[in-house]
């Protein structure tokens, strides 16, 4: 049975950027070839090294040639040919004894690499394998710091051997660049950058990732100290450098935003990708400190907490932030239009000093729809929401609001029903709307739903307890439509139907 060619890349020289794969069938393999010029030194055998086991069978591939002048009948490219014929010939015979071969390869074996041609000789007569590497330009761009190519532009490879004219010819006609084989070469490719009016756009790099790596723009290098491992780049224009210098004109003067984004009411399998987006690329989040304790830390990111009764000092100071080019999410449970920061938020901006600032309403699920997904479907039909915290709003308005929806017949979704001062609304609501529904209309108490403490309760209108009642408690109060199921388990079902009788109101 033969042994196994195996063509494998090693990266650009750091050893660290050796794959797991060719670490695992370097120090498996019977034979390790290498080529190297004739002083013996190997540069992918030196990046190797850390990789290589005792006993381990080495065959140096030396050139013939590298770029001096050869007396063979078919010149340079003769001299190559009879080399690679007969290095394939010395791994052959490795191959059919049944020894495994690694080549190694700088870079990728396939892009610009000398295993090409022990594979292109050797891989239809024996198991053949190629592990990719990582390519020197890609090194190149890492060293600088820089994309080579966004979006849809257009990267073109090329050598430094073309002639020049060709060589500026095909730098006018692409977005971004990259021209390997510098060291002899390298006074040409300058002058073929210069040509092709881009030669402020190009930039050099010497031995990426090795301890001796060295940058600089194109230009700057002097000819006579370019080694063959050296590369040129030229990114493309959204990355060439004026890009850089339109994005610090346009951050004068620059404005952020304002982020109201609604939680959910409770897990985060609740929250939306939109607003885990916002909550990801903020800079700053404000917000009732029991909110924003439900958004993960991040120590990127400033956060500012306050109680839950100073909304529009909440407001501004989150527009201060945005005016000073900061990105700001202002955290609300459930949705932030509904009795939420949204309203507070968008009435400060209203003001002179802010109405600059943009700002955004995310959406969130409200806590009326997650009590009544508990419960079944009470929304099914018309439906109102009202609070019944008079803080802001005198509960005559409140009494008023209920007695109007209650005659109307339609659904009641109640937040803020009581807290630790507000002890009596509970009650005065379900009298008033005692004074139009059935006691036994069915009435969903929904407390902290979404969380560990989560009950969700249904009990007759007429018997409804103001003490089962707290802050962190939603009440849903069916129509005279809303219908209750009992299930065999003893669990309740509640629904209203679509369908709204015409002789159920004069």
């Amino acid at each position: 049975m033969s042994g196994t060619l195996y063509g494998v890349g090693l990266g650009p020289g750091d050893p660290e950027l050796v794959s797991v794969k060719a670490v695992r069938l370097i120090g498996a393999a019977d034979v390790i070839a290498y080529h190297s010029a004739r002083h013996g030194r190997s540069i992918a055998r030196g990046i190797a090294e850390p990789y290589l086991r005792e006993g381990q069978i080495e065959e140096p591939l030396v050139y013939p040639v590298t770029t001096e002048t050869t007396d063979h009948p078919g010149g340079y490219q003769g001299a190559m040919d009879e080399f690679y014929a007969a290095a394939a010939e010395r791994l052959a015979v490795h191959l059919e004894a049944g020894r495994d071969v690694v080549v190694l390869a700088e870079g990728d074996p396939l892009f610009y690499g000398s295993y090409m041609h022990m594979h292109k000789r050797l891989a239809h007569r024996f198991p053949a394998e190629v592990v990719p590497g990582i390519t020197s330009f890609s090194a190149a761009a890492a060293a600088l710091g820089r994309p080579l190519v966004e979006r849809d532009e257009v990267l073109t490879v090329l050598p430094g051997t073309l002639p020049e004219e060709e060589l500026a010819r095909r730098l006018r006609d692409t977005d971004a660049a990259v021209v390997m084989k510098l060291g002899r070469t390298f006074e040409g490719v300058r002058e073929g950058f210069e040509a092709a009016g881009k030669l402020d756009r190009a930039w050099y790099v010497e031995r990426a990732s090795s301890d001796r790596q060295r940058t600089s723009a194109l230009a700057d290098v002097d000819p006579e100290a370019v080694p063959y491992m050296s590369i040129a780049l030229m990114p493309g224009p959204l990355n060439d450098g004026s890009a850089e210098l339109r994005v610090l004109e346009n951050a004068v003067g620059h404005v952020g935003e304002v982020v109201v984004a609604g939680l959910g009411p409770g897990p985060r399998d609740w929250t939306t990708p939109e607003v885990q987006q916002a909550l990801s690329v903020a800079d700053d989040l404000v917000g009732y400190i029991t909110y924003l304790n439900r958004v993960p830390v991040n120590p990127r990111q400033e956060r500012h907490s306050s109680d839950n009764k100073v909304e529009s000092e909440r407001a501004a100071f989150a527009l201060d932030l945005a005016l000073r080019g900061r990105r700001v999410v202002v955290v609300s449970s459930g949705d932030p239009g509904v009795f939420a920061m949204a309203s507070a938020v968008l009435e400060v901006a209203d003001e002179p000093a802010y109405r600059a600032v943009p700002v955004r309403v995310l959406p969130g699920v409200s806590a009326a729809q997650a009590v009544a997904a508990r419960a079944g479907a009470p929304l099914g039909h018309d439906f109102c929401t009202i609070s019944l915290s008079d803080r802001l709003k005198p509960w005559a308005v409140v009494e008023s609001r209920l007695d109007a929806v209650a005659a109307a017949d339609l659904v009641i979704a109640i937040y803020n029903p009581a807290s630790k001062e507000r002890r009596a609304q509970v009650g005065l609501a379900r009298d008033v709307v005692l004074r139009h529904r059935d006691p036994s209309t069915p009435v969903i108490v929904g407390r902290a739903v979404g969380s560990d403490a989560e009950t969700v309760t249904v009990v007759p209108l007429g018997e409804l307890d103001p003490e089962t009642v707290d802050m962190r408690t939603l009440l849903i109060i069916g129509s005279s439509q809303t219908r209750l199921s009992v299930k065999p388990d003893g669990s309740s079902v509640v629904w209203t139907p679509r369908r709204y009788p015409a002789e159920t109101l004069p």
